[in-house]
């Protein structure tokens, strides 16, 4: 049995190899998304006071430090008893409106769209920002760094540092906005406006108008029948900073849609014996392994997940774009991995939409910023949508307040075992008889960018790397390779 191996794989966050199993007809027998890190950033918060999380946690990524941050920020809230007053709120939402679009243009750009825009079959060189701007010119690429210049500022502006905010407390923030603040992040989200409409048309001009690109989009490759889920607020339009979570089925349906507080009653984990990644499913239908449909519980989050699990978005244009591409692609809901790409540019108008809407709200200014907690804090679970996905912070302390149980799903573990599905089915789509090369590779490793994994949010190391071991077994149950990493 030949064995290709992708390591390290590209354009993500965080540490990862595929492998890749030929039978003797040199098609793929087996593929796997193998994690090779231990994930133990709980254990290390146990025994710290719970105060301290929301600095603490942003340190788990770098790319996604805000999500890390207002997630623990709304988990004190809980744990506390605390409600934010009505400004903190806003401004809490405004500057974690400025990280979704910041973070989505981010990994459209770098990371998700060399293949789009320098092409398919181009040399692994070309694969990157540089090929990105060398193929649309330094004017747009001038552009992409603006927009990210200009979010990046707002979040410095509110989170005090844009890298791991330190501004949410529990029961507010640390910090009051001015009239002279407010009318430059109004500045800012007019841009990140008119920058959301652009990379819209210039997605529908380089990629919908290019036969081949729709045709893999819309394609078999890359499909999968899946549960998803996603924050949605009052009218089941999406929410990125409030609201319940609700839960979709592979029809559209609505399957469940429960307060954050009550994930544990719907979400379950479980271990797997070859990557440090665990697979959350769905409590209710209970773990069938890593196969799609109705009957099994695995579901996805993120933008693609967050668009079909709504009704609809929040702000007008968002909705517009919302609508036409569930027009192209056949109508609600939208299996075909791939376009989550499409979802994430349309999440990006939507954020900077938000933003411009709270800039102009005059309450942002209001100095009642935090309510002070007074109960004895006890348990609590906070929860956003990370530009990944659903984000979920859960403490519990003693009576002081120090941390006795930490979990957090992060959306990459949401998604852990539907981007295994989608790795292994791209490999047996595309490698017949033995025959490999780069372009097509690199095909299979965007069966998982496609989800913008976060693998520092999902896995850890403690200390180093640790030891794994794998055994392939026949179809007779027999072990015929063992794989072992020290």
């Amino acid at each position: 049995m030949k064995c290709i191996t992708i390591d390290p794989i590209t354009r993500l966050e965080g540490h990862g190899k595929i492998e890749i199993f030929l039978n003797d007809e040199g098609n793929v027998e087996k593929a796997y998304l193998q994690i090779p890190e231990l994930r133990g950033f709980e254990q290390f918060c146990e025994g710290r006071a719970a105060e301290e999380m929301p600095r603490i946690t942003p340190r788990i990524c770098g790319v996604c430090p805000t999500a890390h941050h207002i997630a623990s920020a709304k988990a004190l809230d809980d744990l506390f008893k605390v409600e934010p007053t009505s400004p903190a709120k806003k401004i809490r939402e405004l500057m974690y409106s400025a990280f979704v679009i910041e973070d989505h243009i981010f990994h459209f750009f770098f990371l998700g769209a060399p293949e789009f825009i320098t092409g398919l079959k181009v040399p692994a060189a070309q694969r990157n920002i540089l090929g990105v701007i060398d193929k649309v010119g330094l004017e747009i690429g001038g552009k992409v760094i603006e927009v990210r210049k200009r979010t990046r500022k707002i979040i410095t502006l509110i989170g005090g540092k844009v890298v791991h905010p330190v501004c949410g407390l529990p029961g507010g923030v640390s910090k009051v906005l001015t009239e002279e603040n407010r009318k430059e992040i109004k500045d800012a989200a007019e841009y990140a406006v008119e920058f959301g409409k652009f990379a819209l048309k210039l997605f529908d001009d380089v990629v919908l108008k290019n036969k081949e690109y729709l045709d893999l989009i819309a394609g078999d490759v890359y499909k999968h029948r899946t549960y998803y889920m996603g924050l949605v607020d009052k009218n089941n339009k999406v929410n990125f900073y409030d609201g319940d979570l609700r839960v979709v089925d592979p029809d559209g349906k609505e399957f469940a849609k429960f307060n954050p507080r009550d994930y544990a009653d719907y979400i379950e984990e479980r271990p797997s014996v070859w990557t440090y990644v665990k697979f959350p499913y769905l409590k209710k239908i209970g773990w069938k392994g890593l196969v799609d449909g109705k009957d099994s519980g695995i579901f996805r989050v993120a933008p693609l997940a967050r668009l079909n699990a709504s009704d609809g978005m929040p702000t007008p244009l968002a909705q517009e774009a919302y609508e036409k591409m569930y027009d192209v692609l056949g109508g609600k809901p939208v299996h075909n991995t791939l376009a989550f790409h499409w979802a994430r540019l349309i999440e990006s108008l939507c954020g900077a939409e938000r933003m411009l809407e709270l800039a102009k709200d005059p309450e942002i200014t209001d100095p009642n910023i935090r309510n002070i907690p007074t109960e004895i804090p006890t348990e609590g679970v906070g929860v956003v949508e990370a530009p990944r996905g659903t984000l979920i912070h859960h403490y519990k302390t003693d009576k002081r307040g120090i941390l006795t149980d930490v979990n957090l799903i992060v959306a990459t573990q949401h998604n852990a075992p539907a981007m295994c599905m989608s790795v292994e089915k791209a490999a047996k789509s595309l490698i017949k008889e033995g025959k490999v090369d780069d372009a097509l590779l690199n095909m299979v490793e965007m069966a998982f960018r496609a989800y913008d994994p976060c693998h520092a949010c999902a896995t850890h190391s403690l200390p180093g790397q640790m030891p794994l071991e794998i055994n392939i077994h026949n179809s007779e149950g027999k072990i015929i390779k063992t794989l072992e990493q020290s």
